[in-house]
């Protein structure tokens, strides 16, 4: 049968696919859109499940603090290039899954998986279809999720790449804001010195030891090197113990202290950390989508 103009704009516009594609899919179809949305779908979860395996080290951090400031969300969400983190459907995707994960009780990106969205499809099968469409992969890389019974939550994002989340034990969210945006720049290792390891703190006195005896000083003198370079040491992977990003005047500490509140926890994400990107070659990539691989 013909296909019109009209029936391939109608597939478009309900799967966001490219033109030609509609209109393959509906000549495949027999003009039936129905038929061709649901091919077009088993389609791309087939696509999906062929790029599951490609490396998505690129993407949006996503926060949200609830009203009342008790629970607070961070998705990592990921994706393989910043053309693709950019763009409306991806990021679009990143705020309606955080908000699903404030509003939901999940442990394990498995169960954010199965959250529903605002459309009424599953987390998991608007990611398929962005995959699809996008053409590349999208992973639901970590999440973490504050339940507080007391005090309150604060965040800050630093564009799109950087996202924090802060408890205090009195909800203050100009200055959780602040002490967000301090981690964000800083990335402190812990809050206070008592949550740093000993095997930690053990590698920097052997460390410090060796350059040490090095000096040629007496051994009571170089104990009291060792211990002043572990206790600087300490200040700087410890929030409360950095000088604080707007003013280094005074460290987080004090500056805490002096509103009297207290920071329970902090959370940092930061897009693509510890993630091992693999070097690709643009031309031979470019190759392969020519060759259909």
């Amino acid at each position: 049968m013909s296909i019109s103009a009209a029936m391939v704009k109608e597939l478009r516009e309900r799967t966001g696919s490219g033109m030609m594609e509609c209109k393959k899919a509906l000549v495949e179809a027999n003009g039936d859109l129905e038929v061709a949305i649901e091919n077009m779908r088993k389609a791309g979860l087939a696509k999906a499940d062929k790029k599951s395996g490609r490396t998505a080290a690129e993407g949006v951090v996503g926060v949200k603090v609830s009203d009342d400031a008790k629970t607070a969300a961070i998705a990592d969400i990921n994706c393989e290039t910043d053309f693709v983190a950019k763009g409306d459907d991806f990021v679009n995707f990143v705020n309606n899954v955080t908000d699903a994960i404030l509003n939901a009780d999940v442990q394990t990106p498995e169960q954010v998986l199965d959250l529903k969205l605002p459309n009424g499809k599953t987390v998991d099968e608007v990611r398929r279809e962005l995959i699809a469409k996008l053409g590349e992969n999208i992973a639901i890389r970590r999440f973490e999720k504050y339940n507080l019974s007391g005090g309150g939550a604060a965040c800050y994002l630093h564009g799109s790449k950087i996202g924090v989340l802060v408890a205090l034990e009195k909800a203050d969210e100009t200055l959780g804001k602040d002490i967000a945006m301090h981690v964000a720049a800083i990335n402190p290792t812990c809050v206070s010195e008592d949550q740093v390891s000993q095997e930690a703190i053990e590698k920097e006195k052997e460390i410090f030891s060796a350059q040490a005896l090095e000096s040629g000083k007496p051994a009571e003198i170089i104990e009291k090197m060792v211990s002043g370079r572990i206790k600087k040491f300490l200040a700087e992977v410890t929030l409360l113990g950095q000088p604080f990003v707007k003013d280094d005047k005074v460290t987080v500490g004090e500056l805490v202290k002096s509103k009297g509140n207290a920071i329970i926890r902090f959370t940092r994400f930061e897009v693509g950390e510890g993630i091992e990107k693999k070097e690709e070659n643009f031309a031979e990539e470019v190759m392969a989508q020519v060759r259909g691989s």
